[in-house]
């Protein structure tokens, strides 16, 4: 934005906005960081929208004959904007996934959480089973099923939180008697934390196991969950 006092308002101004945008993302993400995730989210969320509006009101000005000998300063502008937009696109790029943060691979059946209520805090999601998102569930994971092993029920316990603490999860409570595990998982960007139960039980000569992943906060996850299942069914196959 050079000789801003000859530019075009409108081309000082979208830039202005667009490097705001800029800097509300760190923001956001910080304040998600440390424990403001209400707050954070919301900048978030002004952040992505913000700058993909800009972007767009951008790429008209560069259409614009009589910016022409400012298109330098738009395409600037355009910088700005571009990581905010970025994420929106990559946000959006998820599918058209359910508002639910309830995951698990028996919906008929789920597994119980033993100590995560000590762990996740009162304001945290309940963990009580919610029949809307069992439904919801099932009409958008149809590929979530219980994992089946030909594993003794021990091996496969001793597999199971092998798995969970080479896939970064922190494991707080294990009990091999009664075959569960409960391990807390850290997203990379925001730093939520998601709960995990596995449950594993005797199945004939081998045996079945079970996840549940369950969102700290917010109403719906963007996958996440379902995607974690996944890794970890994934993995454990990959070790046979």
């Amino acid at each position: 934005m050079t000789k801003s006092n000859n530019v075009p308002r409108v081309v000082n101004w979208t830039g202005y906005l667009s490097l705001a945008m800029l800097l509300i993302l760190p923001v956001s993400v910080l304040a998600a960081r440390t424990g403001a995730w209400q707050p954070g989210l919301l900048l978030y969320a002004i952040a992505i929208l913000g700058s993909t509006l800009l972007m767009l009101i951008l790429i008209i000005l560069l259409l614009v004959p009589g910016l022409k000998p400012w298109r330098n300063n738009i395409s600037l502008n355009l910088l700005f904007a571009f990581p905010g937009t970025l994420l929106l696109l990559t946000t959006l790029s998820g599918g058209n996934v359910p508002t639910i943060h309830d995951i698990t691979t028996d919906v008929a059946d789920p597994p119980i959480f033993a100590v995560a209520a000590q762990m996740r805090g009162e304001d945290a999601n309940t963990l009580d089973i919610k029949p809307a998102f069992i439904a919801e569930q099932t009409k958008a994971y149809p590929d979530l099923q219980p994992l089946q092993t030909d594993l003794p029920r021990a091996a496969a316990f001793d597999r199971a939180l092998r798995v969970a603490r080479q896939m970064g999860w922190e494991v707080y409570h294990e009990d091999p008697e009664a075959g569960v595990i409960e391990a807390v998982d850290i997203t990379r960007f925001m730093a939520f934390k998601d709960d995990i139960v596995i449950r594993v039980r005797q199945s004939g000569q081998g045996a079945v196991i079970d996840l549940r992943s369950v969102s700290r906060v917010g109403l719906g996850d963007l996958g996440a969950n379902a995607k974690r299942i996944r890794a970890f069914v994934e993995a454990f196959d990959q070790q046979d």
